[in-house]
């Protein structure tokens, strides 16, 4: 399945919902392309939903850090959601973990914003 990412705005954040497989050749680059345009039309905070994301490679976990980067850069924030089990034990093994506050409730995530 391709990567895909839409979307939306919710109490003052931006919330993308992802989906698909975060992997080189498979769209991967529609997250960072998403959150590069939002970032220059002024939004600041991000929350990247990774319930449907099944699987990510080493591409992935670049484009995670990736935009990242970008938003912080921007004096942004980015925080995951709903990570999958096997996502979350891949961005641990790789420690990419500690770059990400992750959260399993949307609702107490967008509160850690205000």
């Amino acid at each position: 399945m391709a990567f895909e990412a839409s979307a939306r705005e919710w109490l003052g954040v931006t919330v993308i919902h992802a989906s698909g497989k975060l992997t080189l050749g498979a769209g991967g680059t529609a997250l960072r392309d998403t959150l590069h345009v939002l970032v220059h039309k002024g939004h600041r905070k991000f929350l990247v939903n990774m319930a449907e994301v099944d699987f990510i490679d080493s591409f992935g976990i670049g484009e995670l850090v990736r935009s990242y980067a970008t938003v912080r850069k921007q004096g942004g924030e980015l925080k995951l959601v709903h990570v999958t089990q096997k996502v979350h034990d891949l961005l641990q093994i790789t420690r990419i973990h500690t770059l990400f506050e992750i959260h399993t409730d949307e609702h107490a995530a967008i509160r850690g914003f205000m």
